[in-house]
């Protein structure tokens, strides 16, 4: 059966971290690039950052880029994201999602993840 489990969400202060967790089984996960994406009250869910398992590739979105830092630990099939400096409009339920990695991959496509997870709250308070 194939899980991908998030978590790590929270409430947190503007300008304080959190760090989500992604963890995956029930398929090879060095075949797959794992998305994080994340979708605020009232708008489309949006993607975040992306790695890929099997080289370390990664992908993030202009409005995380530098504060956000996504990692995988093959070992135990996770992917974290690092969140620092957190601001009110990172408010949003976090989801992960993996998908096959291949050559012509533009990772913020939804369309492309096989699975997703449940996904994680985050709120940031001003």
């Amino acid at each position: 059966e194939v899980q991908l489990q998030a978590s790590g969400g929270g409430l947190v202060q503007a300008g304080g971290s959190l760090r989500l967790s992604c963890a995956a089984s029930g398929f090879t996960f060095d075949d797959y690039t794992i998305g994080w994406f994340r979708q605020a009250p009232g708008k489309e869910r949006e993607g975040v950052s992306s790695i890929s398992a099997s080289d370390g590739s990664t992908n993030y979105a202009d409005s995380v880029n530098s504060r956000f830092t996504i990692s995988s630990d093959n070992a135990k099939n996770t992917v974290y994201l690092q969140m620092n400096s957190l601001k009110p409009e990172d408010t949003a339920v976090y989801y992960c999602g993996a998908a096959p990695t291949s050559d012509r991959f533009w990772w913020p496509l939804q369309s492309l993840y096989d699975y997703w997870g449940q996904g994680t709250l985050v709120t940031v308070s001003s």
